[in-house]
């Protein structure tokens, strides 16, 4: 079983930049996952943001593109997301997810994080 935590979060003025992050603990290792980050503000329905493959390739979704990034650190099991020049429909809770399959953005990821709010004013 995996579990996920994630933080970071705040508050921020639009333009403005936030990493938020995801420690991964468990029984097994970060660099087997296939990780993602997504978002979700209330009434919508879960987005995905980014996702990382177990080989390091990353995707994201259009709108995010040039502005966030996502990385990761097998050796801390840590998630990142640095997104930069934040927009207010960037405001959401963002949610760390991995599975062991290469999902990329689909939604059926197996484990996920509670959560971490992101408001940008």
């Amino acid at each position: 079983h995996v579990q996920l935590v994630e933080s970071g979060g705040g508050s921020v003025q639009a333009g403005g930049s936030l990493t938020v992050s995801c420690v991964a603990s468990g029984a097994t290792h970060m660099s087997s996952f296939c990780m993602a980050w997504f978002r979700q503000i209330p009434g919508n329905e879960r987005e995905g943001v980014a996702s990382i493959a177990q080989d390091g390739r990353a995707t994201y979704v259009d709108s995010v593109k040039g502005r966030f990034t996502i990385s990761k650190d097998n050796a801390a099991n840590t998630l990142y997301l640095q997104m930069n020049n934040l927009k207010p429909e960037d405001a959401a809770m963002y949610y760390c997810a991995a599975d062991a399959f290469n999902l990329q953005m689909a939604r059926w990821y197996t484990y996920w994080g509670q959560g971490t709010q992101v408001t940008v004013s």
